[in-house]
């Protein structure tokens, strides 16, 4: 076997890695005296003779040699997060000390990662569980860059950490914040985001049926839920409040209107989607409109309800939080932050931001799973 072409991503890393080298230590002396070899992690790259600038190297290396995409791209991976690692760590306790090399060599590592997943992208497994698990590991590496950026870049530059965190510390605020979490998350979502995206949905949902079978309905509904679509957030949720309390109601009620018109204007369309052929053999068979309505065109407007199933999970989230700024019981993550920001607890509202993120893309991927799982047949599904 022969060696494989080298790749940008390769070559820019190497010679980054050979500035980085040329250009001296990558830490100000002052930490570069602080350093004790027998009891840190900072010593191995305060130089310019440390493993830390020969791993990078053997991994651009590796992805270059006669082997497996698999095994390139394993190379890559290894050499990019065992570099950041020896960055994070070595940076950790000597914030704001960083110098030209250090941001050089991370960005190198990342060109390193950003080479793994492009092989990856690359391979075209016949298996099913080895397309999933690539489906899967690529976002993971590309979401864990974000991170491993965030916590270098904040480290090395020194930025006050009241400004923003790293990811570590917000992590560990999470940690030890579990029961204040869980209790936010069953007010906001558990009580307010459920009981507003399945009233709004269906609503909507329903509407749309309505809307589809009268055409006075269609004709004057769909604009005015244009207009009220694009009604701010903060217009509405005080008026709730004024409704329906300072309890999860409220919070509910700005839900389902932030959720409503998306599934209506969706549904609606998606209702339109099946073609003339299909509803004129409909007809031949002296199907009424209801049986055409189940049997044709529910089904063929399905990616657009679906389509606005998961927009909706987001919008949920976003709509039941920013309500909570305007009057909740003493629990809440919108309550939690605009609390904890007042007390310049930064890295509490991080936490509870980071906990949003993730409800909330657990929730969209619960849709997104139901989605496929009804709509199997749809070519969109299929092709994928």
């Amino acid at each position: 076997m022969s060696w494989v072409k080298p790749s940008w991503q390769a070559l820019l890393a190497i010679l980054l890695y050979v500035l980085a080298a040329l250009l001296g230590p990558m830490t100000t002396p002052e930490a570069e005296a602080l350093a004790d070899p027998t009891i840190s992690i900072n010593y191995p790259y305060v130089g310019t003779k440390g493993l830390i600038f020969l791993l990078p190297v053997l991994a651009a290396l590796a992805s270059m040699a006669p082997m497996t995409t698999l095994s390139r791209a394993i190379a890559a991976f290894i050499g990019a997060h065992l570099t950041a690692w020896l960055l994070v760590g070595g940076i950790t306790g000597f914030e704001g000390t960083a110098r030209a090399p250090f941001f050089l060599a991370l960005a190198a590592a990342w060109l390193l990662a950003w080479l793994s997943v492009s092989l990856l992208a690359e391979m075209r497994p016949s298996e099913r569980v080895a397309r999933t698990a690539i489906r899967l590991v690529i976002p993971v590496i590309f979401g864990a860059w974000i991170l491993i950026l965030w916590e270098a870049i904040t480290r090395g530059a020194g930025v006050p950490f009241v400004l923003l965190p790293p990811p570590s510390l917000i992590g560990l605020r999470i940690s030890q914040s579990l029961p204040v979490l869980w209790d936010d998350v069953q007010q906001t979502v558990f009580k307010s985001v459920l009981a507003g995206y399945a009233i709004g949905c269906a609503l909507g949902f329903l509407t749309a049926i309505l809307a589809d079978r009268f055409d006075f309905l269609r004709k004057g509904l769909l604009p005015i839920g244009n207009m009220v679509s694009a009604l701010p957030i903060i217009g509405i949720a005080p008026i709730m409040i004024m409704w329906f309390g300072f309890d999860w109601q409220s919070k509910a009620a700005v839900v389902v209107v932030m959720t409503f018109f998306p599934m209506l204007v969706n549904t609606v369309a998606g209702l339109a989607a099946a073609g003339h052929m299909e509803r004129d053999l409909m007809r031949t068979y002296a199907s009424d409109y209801w049986q055409t309505l189940i049997k044709l065109r529910l089904p063929a407007a399905a990616p657009f309800i679906f389509n606005a199933l998961k927009i909706n999970s987001t919008l949920a989230m976003i709509g039941a939080i920013v309500a909570e700024f305007f009057g909740t019981p003493v629990v809440g993550m919108g309550f939690r932050i605009s609390t904890e920001i007042g007390r310049m607890n930064v890295d509490m509202v991080w936490a509870e931001i980071a906990v949003a993120a993730l409800v909330g893309s657990v929730f969209y991927g619960v849709v997104a799973l139901l989605e496929r799982a009804a709509t199997f047949w749809h070519p969109s599904v299929r092709g994928g």
